[in-house]
């Protein structure tokens, strides 16, 4: 199947008993059996399985040209079960332009769990080689980046994990899998908060996972049985059934992401604009290797360099909402030195580049002249 035809039939199937084309909604927390350990359908307890969690799992591993699918009830969730398949004394290693939430479970969490955390800058993916160590055994890579759009080379850096036998894990959630595999570039596992583009509709939360490997798929599955973080089967139809708008949502917010790109590039109080999507941006040709396009989310910074004017062009908004958060149909704006990144300390937020007048956009799928006018009068 292609994507358009995979988000609404991939490892999907009418409901057996019913024929109900659309998964119902299971709300039930366990399932009758025949005889000790003779079970109907395969179906026990729903912390371990559910059918309308089973069918969005089985359209996430379709999507993501995996194995196996694992709903979760957060991004967050879904990255602590990775984390829980290493043992104290192991290191990972990740990009240092990293989602804030991402950094506070790394640092705050895990580390109390002696694992060890190593933050580097992926622009050279041959620097990743000098950083591995004998107990490397987690690379884990966002790309595009939060907030600011950088790229990592996914199958320049599964080459050299493959080599030393070790996982390689992306956040693909600001691609989404309508524009970016990573299974399929070399990595092990792929990590989405499905609150953002899988749901879209900025009414559910929840997080995924996707394997390549099977026996990948079964370690995971039994820490999301083992620690329960498991998504519930009502949010399960919600995400379900965002999956199936997946393309022609994302192909939207990737038009008029393009198009308020080039505006902002242009507008003369803007600094810099960081979408990948732009010829200015250093990783564009990159993207255009790696990516089927360019995607809604964006960054920029003003050329007054000044925390005001951040904050004034925030509050004059009417279309664009500030919000937490990113993904849906609706426009978002968000401030990361006090919102997604407050976690990160000012310091080391600054010396990334996340400076105090730097403004996140989620570009929705409204009529692209709306949102350019929106712009227009926030930054008069």
């Amino acid at each position: 199947m292609k994507f358009n035809t995979k988000v609404i039939h991939g490892n999907q199937q009418a409901e057996p008993h019913t024929g109900a084309v659309n998964v119902p909604v299971f709300l039930t927390s366990t399932f009758a059996q025949e005889s000790p350990g003779k079970l109907r359908a395969g179906y026990e307890y729903s912390r371990g399985s559910n059918p309308t969690r089973q069918a969005l799992e089985d359209a996430l591993a379709s999507i993501e040209n995996g194995t196996r699918g694992l709903a979760f009830g957060s991004g967050l969730a879904a990255t602590d079960a990775v984390l829980k398949l290493l043992n104290p004394g192991d290191e990972v290693i990740a990009g240092d332009d990293l989602y804030g939430g991402s950094y506070r479970i790394f640092t705050k969490l895990f580390e109390k769990y002696q694992l060890k955390f190593k933050f580097i800058n992926f622009d050279h993916p041959e620097k990743l080689a000098e950083a591995i160590t004998e107990k490397t055994r987690l690379i884990w890579v966002e790309s595009p980046t939060n907030p600011l759009m950088k790229l990592v080379d996914i199958e320049t850096i599964s080459r050299i994990t493959k080599e030393q036998d070790i996982l390689l894990a992306v956040d693909n959630t600001f691609a989404s899998p309508y524009l970016q595999n990573p299974l399929d570039l070399g990595a092990d596992i792929v990590m989405h908060s499905a609150t953002k583009y899988l749901g879209g509709h900025s009414d559910v939360v929840a997080g995924a996972l996707v394997c390549k490997e099977k026996s990948l798929g079964e370690q995971l599955h039994f820490i999301q049985f083992a620690s329960g973080g498991i998504l519930g089967p009502h949010d399960s139809y919600l995400v379900l059934r965002g999956i199936k708008t997946l393309a022609l949502r994302v192909q939207r917010h990737s038009e008029n992401g393009e198009k308020i790109a080039q505006y902002l590039s242009n507008h003369p109080k803007v600094g810099q604009v960081f979408y990948p999507g732009l010829a200015s941006h250093p990783q564009h040709e990159l993207a255009k290797r790696q990516m089927r396009g360019f995607g809604g989310m964006l960054s920029f910074n003003f050329k007054s360099g000044a925390k005001e004017d951040a904050i004034h062009f925030l509050e004059k908004l009417k279309i664009f909402t500030l919000a937490e958060s990113l993904g849906g149909v609706e426009s978002l704006a968000n401030y990361p030195c006090m919102m997604t990144h407050a976690s990160i300390p000012e310091e080391r937020r600054l010396q990334l580049g996340i400076t105090n007048d730097l403004v996140r956009l989620s570009v929705g799928i409204e009529d692209v002249e709306d949102l350019l006018n929106d712009l227009e009068q926030a930054l008069g």
